[in-house]
């Protein structure tokens, strides 16, 4: 990912420093198992522990895969330069390049998902504190884009919260499942290596054995973590779109912090544009588009090929340091996102009364009046606001025919907010149960 998008934590873990010392580990931890079982003598697993703080060069195992063309026997070429050709004579013994590449892949992905989990929960903490700051104040729902009925910006960001703790148990579920390694040989049978080293590099490096692999560890686990970033990046375009619909001018119910400097065309000096979260909106179609072909890495031929190589070298580090990205930007979002109640109030009064329509029209039906009738009466007169502007509770107040199923005083009641907040603080005990 380029570096505009990216932030230095995740992007380390994909560098080829990193990836180079995971293999080296790999191996490692392997010698030791193999010298335990008697198999390699305990001087050479000892002997290649002595690169254990060397900081291996990537430019000459770059000028050495140029001519094996082979990347894993490129790295064990030059970390027998570093242990000697016949220290090393036992390294990788009985292992075959997937051993390394599968397995390192998923500490990868599962020090990934840990940046993403920290990630999400100071999203969520963002989030609750922007929703108990606004739990009563009162801005209309919206349906088609059109008004409905009265709500509450803390429900709005409560809604998000409950989402993104949803997609933080989806993360922990996909970090549990990408957990997994394999140091089983050809074709996963074990025929050249002992089960038992398979276990003792897992535990090292914090996986757990595939339960049955064949040269490779199957894909449906890096489909399903892929494409849980991929539902985490739809959740943050769900949050963007609803803050870009309440900055626009005729809405302004909230709004982008605009810093001081800050420009927001190079032509009209006036503008204070959404820039974030329409940069949000754009990551979050990479993020998605990533989960198709790791779903499509899936089938592979037999028990190997490597047609999922290229893809998972190139969505690997682009999704997860994407998605890091928009998840830290989001939260700075939500943190300095500006609230304007006075505009969500003139907002809802805009078209005077009409917002309680459904109120009205169930007092009519309550007071005897047929459901088909009761939605002609209060539609009749909702209409007249939209089409001349007037008042929807003066017109109702004209019209005998409600007049005759309601007194004034119950329909003036019907515009009370207070009705459609009176279950806030329950909703919040659901999604906030610890308070």
């Amino acid at each position: 990912m380029i570096p505009r998008y990216s932030r230095p934590d995740m992007v380390a873990i994909w560098s080829p420093a990193t990836k180079f010392r995971i293999w080296y580990e790999i191996e490692a931890h392997a010698c030791d198992a193999m010298a335990d079982l008697g198999v390699i003598p305990r001087a050479n697993a000892d002997a290649v522990w002595k690169a254990k703080d060397v900081e291996f060069d990537v430019a000459r195992i770059d000028e050495i895969e140029a001519v094996t063309k082979h990347d894993v026997i490129a790295f064990l070429t030059h970390l027998a330069e570093h242990v000697g050709a016949d220290e090393a004579r036992f390294v990788h013994q009985g292992m075959t390049s997937s051993d390394v590449l599968d397995t390192c892949f998923n500490v990868q992905l599962t020090r990934a998902a840990d940046i993403l989990i920290a990630d999400l929960e100071g999203l969520l903490a963002a989030l609750k504190a922007r929703a108990y700051e606004h739990k009563d104040t009162v801005r209309i729902g919206r349906s088609h884009g059109i008004h409905a009925e009265p709500t509450t910006m803390g429900l709005t960001f409560a809604r998000f919260y409950a989402e993104m703790d949803r997609n933080l148990s989806r993360m922990r579920d996909a970090r549990a499942e990408i957990a997994t390694g394999a140091i089983s040989g050809a074709v996963g049978t074990f025929a050249n290596i002992d089960p038992a080293v398979e276990e003792h590099v897992c535990d090292k490096l914090g996986l757990v054995p595939e339960p049955i692999s064949t040269q490779v560890i199957p894909r449906d686990r890096h489909a399903a973590f892929f494409a849980t970033l991929g539902v985490i990046a739809s959740s943050i375009e769900n949050v963007s779109t609803e803050i870009r619909h309440m900055q626009r001018t005729e809405v302004l119910e909230a709004e982008e912090f605009f810093s001081k400097g800050q420009k927001g065309s190079s032509a009209m000096p006036h503008k204070r544009n959404p820039v974030l979260t329409e940069n949000l909106t754009g990551l979050a179609r990479l993020v998605r588009s990533m989960a198709i072909p790791a779903m499509e890495n899936v089938a592979l031929w037999h028990e190997r090929d490597i047609s999922h190589s290229s893809v998972e070298r190139n969505i690997g580090p682009d999704a997860t340091i994407t998605l890091d990205f928009a998840l830290a930007r989001l939260t700075g979002v939500i943190k300095n996102l500006v609230i304007y109640p006075d505009n969500m109030l003139a907002n809802m009064n805009k078209f005077r009364g009409l917002v309680m329509s459904q109120r009205v029209l169930l007092a009519l039906t309550q007071a005897g009046v047929s459901r088909e009738d009761s939605y002609k009466l209060v539609q009749r007169n909702a209409m007249k606001v939209w089409e001349e502007g007037a008042d929807f509770k003066e017109e109702l107040l004209k019209d005998e025919d409600v007049l005759k199923a309601l007194t004034p005083a119950e329909i003036e009641e019907k515009f009370d907010l207070g009705y459609h907040t009176k279950h806030v603080d329950t909703i919040f005990a659901r999604v906030f149960p610890e308070g």
